[in-house]
């Protein structure tokens, strides 16, 4: 019994060493192992690692592609133009001890990465124009804007995997100023718009209305023309008939005469019997002469 009350602490406090000399390092994570602050031993594997307890303590740190989203910095262009310029950043933890020793943990990391990348924003599309910015050539200058970036980031142990801009917006003001002028503008291309038309519609009435005219003048003519031609032959057809038997023709003409003028209506005509008119009836006996 005595033997056990004394087997009992120092299984207990073997436990207590062993649980402290382990860790894990998970494979999402790098450790160091510092022995009072000092680096001893880097440990990139993952798996079950030892340590001595009270003296060591392990810091972890993240080994995955890690994302930064700095706030959006205002740049001004060349041509002196504004424009709020939001960019994000993906890295990597390549050398977790020049990490551990330049910045000490993430935060740090990233206020210094979000100021560099802010830095060689300004400093590199300050030096293109707006229509560059907002064109495919802005790719480039983000190519450069990440070779630079990498190179400073490299002092840190880290790796700048990509560097991309995610949105490039004009300042409130000028962006209300802008779509004010392209307001106008349209507006002006619609009134240029509806006075071409108007015109259009006038010129297409025009030409309509003479065409119309045209082609009832034509058509007036043609009807004249075809309406002598058969007077004419009319005629012509009349004048044979005529030579070919004259009393017949005059006989036929009287007829016409007759029926004109005394057939309907209330008209009085008053003739003398001896009258040419009336020839015809004499030779028939309908009027005597006296």
């Amino acid at each position: 019994m005595k033997i056990s009350r004394f087997l009992l602490p120092i299984i207990v406090v073997a436990g207590i060493a062993v649980y402290l000399s382990l860790f894990v390092v998970k494979e999402i994570n790098q450790a160091i192992v510092l022995q009072f602050g000092d680096p001893k031993k880097i440990i990139s594997e993952p798996g079950l690692q030892v340590k001595v307890p009270f003296i060591q303590n392990v810091v972890f740190i993240d080994r995955r592609i890690l994302s930064l989203d700095p706030a959006p910095e205002e740049v001004i262009a060349s041509d002196q133009k504004r424009l709020i310029v939001d960019a994000y950043a993906r890295f990597k933890i390549v050398d977790p001890l020049k990490f551990y020793i330049s910045v000490g943990d993430e935060r740090v990391a990233r206020s210094r990465l979000a100021t560099i990348i802010n830095s060689r924003l300004r400093s590199v599309l300050g030096k293109q124009s707006l229509a560059t910015l907002l064109s495919e050539d802005r790719s480039k200058q983000m190519d450069i804007i990440q070779t630079d970036v990498n190179t400073e980031a490299q002092n840190f142990g880290i790796e700048i995997i990509d560097v991309r801009i995610k949105r490039a917006d004009l300042p409130q003001a000028n962006s209300e100023a802008i779509y004010k002028r392209m307001q106008t503008e349209r507006e002006r291309e619609a009134k240029e718009f509806r006075a071409k038309g108007a015109e259009m519609a006038v010129t297409i009435t025009s030409t309509a209305d003479k065409e119309v005219t045209v082609l009832l003048a034509n058509a007036k003519k043609q009807s004249e023309i075809m309406k002598g031609e058969g007077d004419g032959q009319r005629n012509r057809i009349f004048a044979n008939a005529f030579g070919k038997d004259p009393e017949f023709f005059a006989f036929y003409r009287a007829m016409q005469a007759y029926e004109n003028a005394l057939i309907g209506g209330d008209t009085s005509l008053i003739l003398s019997p001896d009258s040419d008119f009336f020839k015809f009836f004499g030779d028939t006996g309908i009027i005597k002469k006296q």
